[in-house]
């Protein structure tokens, strides 16, 4: 089967756009590059379009502001992957329903796979605030795909492990703890850990997939489905260091969410609530209007979180 064109847009300056960039080159798919004006001096986004364009990828130049542009760009493909990022999700939600205006006006799309790569939003109606109103957002963002009825799949990668494992889950740092760690509840609710770059894999994977299409696609590696006392214990074992453990209850934690706190430090107290507390990303089962990534692909050799780790040593 003819493999389709697919478009990534922020593939330079995305965490995860320069991955999905590398993923789809790597399974052979025609891949273009948006490669917006606004980049401006930016040289380290320019070398990163330029390093794509030599390993085969094509350069397609237009502004998310420009509507006829953007719809220019999306007629040449058959699939749009979002990977926007930014500082504050709001723009990157605001961006992308202009994404979304431009795929109507086109016609064309097979399918859309909108910027999220997190949580499920859908379950996420009970959030703490000021967080809970970027899965609002989300959803928004949702209802307006599937109100202009174009084709999507919406991919749940949990913990992006970057920004989890090493570090042991704590916040503020990505780095490994040397002497102590602060365990959240008894430290025994299941977390869901990816590496990135399996992210990417699975996100290309599901592009032509009719078993993915208007669905969300799960990415839960079995192996990597770990306590944050199993991780402690992971890179325990790795290091040699025993560290000491600081069980921080419940209320204690919820109460470090102070007003004066910067909203950035109050959403993701908000998140590793929901994730290390209440379980948010392991406490449902898959329905029907879901699929779980390594059971759809096998042959995907994803990455443990030991081995993930070693590279901190």
């Amino acid at each position: 089967m003819e493999k389709s064109k697919v478009l990534v847009v922020g593939g330079s300056t995305g965490f995860v756009g320069r991955r999905i960039v590398a993923a789809s080159l790597a399974q052979g798919y025609p891949t273009f590059v948006l490669m917006r004006p606004e980049i401006g001096l930016d040289v380290d986004k320019l070398q990163a379009l330029l390093s794509f364009k030599a390993q085969g990828a094509r350069l397609v130049e237009a502004s998310l502001d420009d509507r006829a542009g953007l719809v220019a760009a999306v007629r040449q493909v058959d699939v749009v992957v979002s990977a926007l990022s930014g500082t504050h999700r709001s723009q990157t939600i605001l961006l992308q329903h202009k994404l979304v205006e431009a795929i109507k006006e086109a016609g064309n799309i097979k399918r859309f796979i909108p910027s999220e790569f997190g949580m499920d939003p859908s379950r996420m109606g009970h959030a703490l605030q000021p967080g809970r109103a970027i899965f609002d957002e989300k959803m928004e963002l949702r209802r307006a795909i599937e109100a202009a009825k174009i084709p999507h799949t919406y991919i749940s990668a949990n913990c992006f492990a970057a920004y989890f494992c090493p570090n042991l889950a704590q916040m503020g740092t990505l780095l490994p703890p040397k002497d102590e760690v602060r365990v959240y509840g008894d430290g025994n609710v299941k977390v869901i850990f990816v590496d990135e770059d399996d992210v990417a894999s699975y996100t290309i994977k599901s592009l032509d997939d009719p078993r993915t299409l208007n669905k969300t696609v799960y990415l839960r590696p079995p192996e990597n489905i770990l306590t944050q006392n199993e991780l402690i214990a992971k890179w325990e074992k790795l290091s040699g260091n025993v560290i000491e453990k600081i069980y921080i209850p419940v209320d204690e934690f919820l109460a470090s969410m102070k007003a004066d706190m910067d909203i950035g430090g109050q959403i993701a107290v908000g998140h590793f609530y929901h994730i290390f507390y209440e379980g948010c990303l392991t406490n449902f089962d898959i329905g029907e209007d879901g699929a779980e990534a390594t059971l759809l692909y096998p042959e995907v050799e994803y990455t443990r979180m030991d081995e993930y780790m070693k590279r901190y040593l």
